[in-house]
């Protein structure tokens, strides 16, 4: 059985906590940002902890 790969892209996105989870960037930051409230922006810069049903999506690809 050979050793399963890391998958690059997401690799590139999300970086595993000492406690097992993962972090990553919140969406809806990138463009359109002219209707969405200061606070709103603010808060979109700062790291997220991914959902639990997501990160176990992101255990296989982040062995």
């Amino acid at each position: 059985m050979p050793k399963i790969k890391t998958h690059r892209g997401a690799a590139k996105r999300f970086k595993k906590t000492a406690t097992g989870e993962f972090k990553g960037s919140h969406a809806f930051h990138s463009h359109i940002l002219g209707k969405k409230s200061p606070k709103r922006k603010r808060n979109l810069r700062k790291a997220t902890i991914v959902s639990h049903v997501d990160a176990n999506r992101l255990r296989k690809l982040l062995p």
